[in-house]
Formats: C-alpha cells, sequence, structure tokens
C-alpha cells in the first residue's frame, strides 16, 4: 500500500501540524477497501483534469475551476481539511515532487500542471 512507503516521510515532513493530527484520527479506521476508495476517488478527479484540458479548457475555466472545488472537497471529506492554502501548497507539490507529477500525469502529459495552474487561479480569486 502506497500509505506504508511515505509513512516515514509524511511524518517528519508535516508530523506537527493539525492536518497531520486530523489526517491520522479520520483514517485510523479506514479498511483497505475504504482506503482504495478515498484513493481511487481521488485519481478520478485527476482524471476528469485531464478530460478536462483535453476538451480544449483552460486552468481558469469554469469546468477546472468546478473541478478544483471537486479535489477540494474530496481531500477535505477523506483525509483533512483542505484549507485554501493548503491547496495552493497541494498544486505547487503537484508539480514540484516529480512522483506526484508523473502519478497526475499518467491520465496525460501536462494534467499535474494543469491542475496546479487551475489551484493557482481558484486561490487567487478568493
Amino acid at each position: 500500500m502506497m500509505k506504508k512507503q511515505y509513512d516515514a516521510e509524511v511524518r517528519e515532513r508535516w508530523g506537527d501540524t493539525e492536518s497531520y493530527r486530523e489526517h491520522e484520527q479520520k483514517t485510523k479506521g479506514y479498511t483497505k477497501e475504504k482506503w482504495a476508495e478515498a484513493n481511487d476517488g481521488l485519481m478520478a478527479v485527476f482524471a476528469e483534469f485531464f478530460a478536462c484540458k483535453a476538451n480544449g479548457s483552460t486552468p481558469g475555466s469554469p469546468k477546472a475551476q468546478a473541478l478544483v472545488i471537486k479535489l477540494q472537497s474530496h481531500i477535505t471529506a477523506n483525509y483533512y481539511t483542505c484549507t485554501d492554502e493548503i491547496l495552493a501548497g497541494l498544486g505547487k507539490m503537484y508539480v514540484a515532487d516529480e512522483r506526484f507529477k508523473k502519478n497526475i500525469d499518467k491520465y496525460g502529459e501536462g494534467t499535474a500542471s494543469f491542475v496546479a495552474e487551475s489551484i493557482e487561479i481558484y486561490v487567487e480569486k478568493k
């Protein structure tokens, strides 16, 4: 399971944050199936971002902006409260960390950048 692979790194980087504690509390009872459901749902949102991009939408389009809200809501519902500040950081990480970029770009080259730009526009408008 991917969670175990990165536990130490996540704990080191964010272990002293409220979001990390909330995540631990919220997910402690997750079954293997619940983890799969949450993670598959997250990846489905990234697939929707790719489709949005492939259909010619821009990161600032209403469709892309609605997907940012969907992404933020999914993270909040399944992992931890995803504030706009956290969302902005995630967007940057999606392109700066090659592991995230590669995982998101499996839907199509440039998906991670499209998501990051969409998030940046969303957060700046608020």
